[in-house]
């Protein structure tokens, strides 16, 4: 085997081996450096893909081995930080274990999609990297500001976000990506306003010195919102 079939698999191996450290300091109490180790697993999640593309080195060792490395990176790292969080504000409740259903429904998700031949460029249902930026980036933000103690610190809150978004891993609602098919349009009406909002969010946080996980978090919840949104309208259906 060539040296470059190597080099997506090593990627992907970064990938789980963050979300694994990830995992650890999230156990010792440190949701927030288990947050950047997330971002990093995001990152390699990312460059393994890219690497395959540009040289041509697809494997089906590859495809299992970058589903396992998000199920660690992407299922069960933002479930133990959702946890985790919770007891760090205090919340003494049987409801911490609720945030376990995330996982479950990552890994049913990451199986669905690897047999799934609809979801080549778009997704059926959220994807699990963008299920775990919306927990960990909530998590790195209630640690570093205020705004949302009375949520956070609430028995039910992080909770019902681990159960929605769990649903949404494994609903048949489409969300677009940003890989566009071969033959469609670089950029749509839907990712346009995807990218104008992300670029309005950007401004706001830096203009209200906000924590930077704010605008982590408010982007991917933009990006449900709108895929919800343009479920609900009349129109074509991808």
């Amino acid at each position: 085997m060539k040296l470059k079939n190597y080099i997506p698999n090593s990627i992907t191996s970064m990938n789980a081996l963050s979300g694994t450290i990830g995992v650890v300091f999230a156990l010792q109490g440190h949701p927030d450096y288990a947050f950047i180790c997330m971002l990093a697993a995001s990152v390699f999640d990312f460059c393994d893909g890219l690497a395959a593309r540009l040289l041509n080195a697809y494997s089906p060792m590859g495809k299992e081995l970058d589903s396992l490395a998000d199920m660690v990176s992407f299922g069960v790292l933002p479930s133990v930080m959702l946890i985790g969080t919770m007891q760090l504000k205090g919340v003494d409740s049987w409801t911490e274990v609720i945030p376990v259903f995330l996982a479950v429904m990552s890994a049913l998700r990451l199986a669905k999609f690897n047999v799934d031949e609809r979801q080549s460029s778009d997704f059926i249902g959220v994807a699990t990297p963008t299920a775990a930026m919306i927990c960990g980036s909530l998590c790195y933000f209630s640690l570093h500001s205020p705004l949302l103690d009375a949520l956070v610190g609430s028995q039910w809150f992080l909770p019902a976000v681990a159960v929605v978004l769990g649903l949404l891993l494994v609903s048949e609602i489409p969300m677009f990506g940003m890989k566009v098919a071969k033959g469609h349009k670089l950029l749509d009406a839907k990712r346009i306003v995807f990218l104008c909002a992300i670029v309005l969010i950007l401004a706001c946080t830096a203009i209200f010195r906000l924590n930077w996980s704010l605008a982590v978090l408010g982007v991917f919840v933009f990006y449900i919102l709108e895929n919800l949104v343009v479920r609900v309208l009349p129109g074509p259906r991808p």
